[in-house]
C-alpha cells in the first residue's frame, strides 16, 4: 500500500515538468555539496594562485580566482553546504515551533489562541528582514544565532496556516469519535490532526528554506554573516570589493542562490500539486 501511494505521488508531481526540473536542480546542488570534499580537497579558503585570475585563464580554476587568490569553484562547492543547512534548519524550526503553536491555538481557541496569535502578530508587525538585522546585531553572528533570528520571523506564517487546518479539522466527525473514545488531547493532536495538517506544512517548509537561503545571503552581503563560515553569502560580501575589475566573483554565488533558490521553489509547486491533485495548474 506505502509502495502504491509512493507511485501515485511520484505519478502526480511527475505530472509537472516545471517542478521535475526544479528537483534536478536541488539534487544537483546536494550532489555538489556532498562531493565537495572530492572534487576540490583541502581547504577552500587557502590561497592556491594568483588573485583576479578570471575563469578559463588558468585550467586549474575553471571559475578564477577571487581577489586573494582562492579558488573560486573550491569555494562554490564547499560554501553549499553552509547556505543549505541554514536554509533546512530554519524550515524544520519554524515548522515545529509554528506548527506546535498552531496546533495548540486551533485545537484550543479561546484565551488561549487569543494570546498566540497575538504573538506572531507583534513578530509579524515589524518587518522581517529588519527584525533579523536587530538580533543578530544584538549578539555576536554564528550559525545559531542567525538560523534562531531568522525562525523567530518566520514561525508566525506556519503558525496560520496549521491554526487555519486544525480549527477546521477539530470540528470533523473523526476527532469527536476519538474524544468520545477517551483519547487525550495530546494524542489526539498528533496522532489525527497533526498527520492531516502535514501536506501544507512540507509545502510550506520547501519555500521558508529558499526564504532561509536569502535572508542568510542577504545579511551576509551587509557584513553580519558568520564571519567563521563560507557561504555564498559570504563570497558575494567579499566579491563586493572587487565589483569593477572583478564582477564574476559576486555573479557566480549569486546566479548560484537564484537557480537554488527557484529550485527549491519549483520543487514546493510540484509537492502543492501533488497533495492537491485538484489544484494542479499544469498538465504533462
Amino acid at each position: 500500500m506505502v509502495e502504491m501511494r509512493a507511485d501515485g505521488f511520484w505519478r502526480q508531481y511527475s505530472r509537472n515538468k516545471l517542478a521535475v526540473f526544479g528537483l534536478g536542480i536541488v539534487a544537483g546542488v546536494v550532489i555538489g555539496t556532498l562531493c565537495a570534499p572530492l572534487i576540490r580537497p583541502g581547504d577552500p579558503l587557502a590561497v592556491v594562485g594568483y588573485p583576479f585570475e578570471w575563469p578559463g585563464h588558468d585550467p586549474r580554476f575553471p571559475l578564477g580566482t577571487d581577489l586573494l587568490g582562492r579558488d573560486l569553484l573550491s569555494e562554490m562547492l564547499h560554501g553549499a553546504g553552509h547556505s543549505l543547512a541554514i536554509g533546512i534548519s530554519v524550515a524544520l524550526g519554524a515548522s515545529l515551533a509554528g506548527g506546535l503553536i498552531g496546533l495548540v491555538a486551533g485545537y484550543y481557541r479561546g484565551w488561549t489562541d487569543a494570546i498566540l496569535m497575538r504573538l506572531a502578530e507583534i513578530f509579524q508587525a515589524v518587518p522581517g528582514f529588519l527584525l533579523v538585522i536587530i538580533i543578530v546585531a544584538l549578539f555576536s553572528p554564528s550559525f545559531v544565532t542567525i538560523g534562531a533570528a531568522i525562525v523567530a520571523v518566520s514561525w508566525p506564517s506556519i503558525a496560520r496556516l496549521v491554526r487555519a487546518e486544525t480549527m477546521r479539522l477539530r470540528s470533523s466527525d473523526f476527532v469527536a469519535a476519538c474524544a468520545t473514545f477517551g483519547m487525550s488531547d495530546p494524542r489526539i493532536l498528533l496522532t489525527q490532526i497533526l498527520p492531516n495538517c502535514l501536506p501544507p506544512l512540507i509545502v510550506t517548509t520547501s519555500v521558508m528554506t529558499a526564504s532561509g537561503i536569502l535572508i542568510e545571503a542577504g545579511l551576509s552581503f551587509i557584513g553580519l554573516g558568520d564571519p567563521a563560515a563560507l557561504s555564498w553569502g559570504t563570497m558575494l560580501a567579499t566579491g563586493r570589493e572587487a565589483l569593477y575589475n572583478g564582477w564574476y566573483m559576486s555573479a557566480f554565488p549569486g546566479v548560484a542562490i537564484v537557480v537554488t533558490v527557484i529550485g527549491i521553489n519549483l520543487v514546493g509547486e510540484g509537492l502543492n500539486d501533488a497533495f492537491n491533485p485538484r489544484r494542479q495548474r499544469r498538465g504533462g
